[in-house]
């Protein structure tokens, strides 16, 4: 597919814009800064201690030398960092619907990225084959998420396989502090992979908040149904192998069925084991309903202490 020119591109991008920040202010601002709140605490002052305070807050060295209890107060460090990790790799140019997944990758970075900014959080990108091909550091303000989203839109990735640890890895040498790390892929990599991008996550989730974003096309979803009967040329976008499929045999049709549910089981018990949470989204579905679903689950579980 031909890249698309520097106008189709400022188009898309301010597109992109308009919609993120409508669904910012209408659906997502909330939800945003109630599921991902700073971790850390600084100490802002002390008070007299009054019934009903924790004793965990007291602080005994004021308390002695006053003579009565005072206890320390503490605020959140609210300002987070956000990387956002998107997957450039050849599969990521397939759309047999409206749009093409790294098209949906841009939408859904671009809404948190817009509520990441509105809550004072700093945004970087890292840009991923089976290699970091792109880095740009985390910063505020809106040109700066316009430029993100350009990236995300225009990059011409030098190769074309996936190998996601890679910027994982690369993520949390990059993040000084504990942040959120939304990993945006359609996860198609093969299963050799797969293993080293759960030890990765694992990593990771050991300071940061992990969150799996799975693009994948509605011919690629678990639930989709096949294409009619016939024979089928398809391509592997990253390997180049093809292959011819009879969909009218119906033990291909059974494997193929199969294989499809096999491996989204897998990969969500991967991503399960890692201690990351999951987003899905696809290319011929709404993207707010998955992240307010999203939100939903993360702030019940918080409740829950999960």
């Amino acid at each position: 597919m031909a890249p698309d020119s520097p106008a189709e591109l400022f188009r898309r991008v301010r597109h992109i814009e308009i919609t993120a920040r409508r669904l910012v202010a209408e659906q997502f601002g909330g939800g945003y800064h109630s599921v991902f709140k700073g971790r850390g605490i600084e100490f802002a002052q002390i008070r007299e201690y009054v019934p009903g305070d924790d004793v965990r807050l007291i602080d005994w060295n004021a308390t002695a030398r006053f003579g009565r209890p005072f206890i320390k107060l503490f605020v959140e460090e609210r300002e987070l960092t956000v990387m956002l990790l998107v997957d450039v790799s050849a599969s990521m140019y397939f759309g047999s619907a409206a749009r093409l997944k790294r098209q949906l990758a841009a939408e859904f970075c671009a809404a948190i990225a817009f509520s990441a900014i509105a809550n004072n959080d700093r945004v970087g990108l890292i840009l991923f084959s089976d290699r970091v091909e792109h880095i740009i550091p985390a910063k505020k303000g809106r040109r700066h998420i316009l430029s993100l989203l350009y990236e995300v839109l225009s990059y011409q990735p030098a190769r074309r396989l996936t190998r996601a640890e890679t910027a994982v890895e690369t993520a949390c040498r990059l993040m000084h502090r504990a942040g959120t790390v939304f990993l945006v892929s359609d996860f198609l990599a093969p299963t050799d992979s797969s293993a080293a991008l759960e030890r990765a996550l694992r990593m990771a989730a050991r300071r940061h908040d992990v969150v799996a974003v799975s693009v994948r096309d509605r011919l690629e979803a678990a639930d989709a149904a096949l294409p009619r009967e016939g024979l089928y040329r398809v391509e592997d976008p990253e390997t180049g192998l093809v292959r011819t499929l009879d969909l009218g045999h119906a033990p291909t049709r059974a494997a193929l069925t199969s294989r499809r549910a096999a491996a989204e089981t897998e990969r969500r018990r991967r991503f399960a084991r890692a201690g990351a949470e999951e987003i899905a989204l696809v290319t011929d579905g709404p993207l707010a309903e998955p992240v307010i679903a999203f939100f939903r689950r993360r702030a019940r579980h918080l409740r829950q202490g999960v």
